[in-house]
C-alpha cells in the first residue's frame, strides 16, 4: 500500500495554506501546516516531510534563517516560496540550500509541476545511470551523451556541466553553485566562463541554440535543465 506523501508547508498567510491545502491534497499529497518560523521546525522535525514549502516573510523569525536550520539536518527538497524576488533573494534561497524558488502569486499547476519535479530527485530516490531527455541521452557511467543516437562530441568540462544540469534537472542552479562544481572554488566569481561554456554546449544539443528547450537560463541567477 502506497501511503501518500507529506507536504509541510510553513507560511504565515492564511489564505496561502489553505489554497495550498486545497491544491496539493486534491493532488493526492498530505499536507501539514505551520504559521511561524518554531513551528516550522518542530513540524520538520517530527514529521520528516518528504518536501517543504517554505515562505521567507515569517512573523518571528528570517525565513531565511530557518532554511538554514533546516538545512542542517534535512536532506529532502525544499521550495521558496515568497513575494521576495529580487535576484539577491533568490540567489541566497538557492545558495543556503533550497531546491527551487517560485515567487507569489504563483500558478498552481506550475508549482505542482516543480513538486513533483523535486520529488522524482529527492535523496533517497538513486539517480538512474542512463538519464533520457527527449533527444538527448547522458550516460553517466561512460562519460557519453548523444542526440538521436548520435554521439554528441563533447569535451570533459561540457560532460561534466551537462550532467551536472541534468542530474538536477527541474533545479535552478546558481553560477556559484554550477562553477564551483564543474571548475572549483577559484572559478566561483567567473560567470562569464560559464556563459561561454553553456553557449557551447546549446549548439550541441539543442535544435535552435537561440531558442533553447534544454538549457534554460533562469536571468541574473543561473540555469534550469528542463525536463
Amino acid at each position: 500500500m502506497n501511503f501518500p506523501e507529506t507536504i509541510l508547508v510553513i507560511d504565515d498567510e492564511v489564505q496561502i495554506r489553505r489554497l495550498l491545502e486545497i491544491t496539493l491534497s486534491s493532488s493526492g499529497f498530505k499536507i501539514s501546516e505551520a504559521s511561524t518560523g518554531k513551528e516550522g521546525l518542530i513540524s520538520a522535525a517530527t514529521l520528516h516531510p518528504s518536501l517543504i514549502i517554505l515562505d521567507l516573510g515569517l512573523p518571528d523569525t528570517e525565513g531565511l534563517e530557518i532554511l538554514k536550520k533546516i538545512r542542517e539536518w534535512y536532506q529532502k527538497p525544499i521550495i521558496v516560496l515568497s513575494v521576495k524576488n529580487s535576484e539577491d533573494d533568490i540567489i541566497s534561497a538557492l545558495d543556503n540550500g533550497a531546491n527551487d524558488f517560485i515567487t507569489k502569486p504563483f500558478r498552481t499547476m506550475e508549482l505542482l509541476a516543480r513538486i513533483r519535479v523535486a520529488l522524482r530527485h529527492s535523496p533517497g530516490n538513486e539517480v538512474d545511470p542512463i538519464l533520457v531527455f527527449g533527444a538527448i541521452t547522458i550516460d553517466l557511467v561512460n562519460h557519453t551523451a548523444r542526440k538521436n543516437d548520435e554521439i554528441l562530441k563533447l569535451t570533459s568540462t561540457e560532460f561534466s556541466l551537462l550532467a551536472l544540469l541534468a542530474k538536477n534537472s527541474g533545479r535552478v542552479l546558481t553560477h556559484q553553485a554550477i562553477l564551483k562544481d564543474v571548475w572549483g572554488f577559484g572559478y566561483v566569481g567567473q560567470t562569464q566562463i560559464l556563459r561561454v561554456f553553456v553557449a557551447q554546449l546549446r549548439k550541441k544539443i539543442e535544435d535552435d541554440p537561440a531558442k533553447p528547450k534544454y538549457l534554460i537560463t533562469e536571468s541574473g541567477i543561473g540555469y534550469r535543465f528542463h525536463e
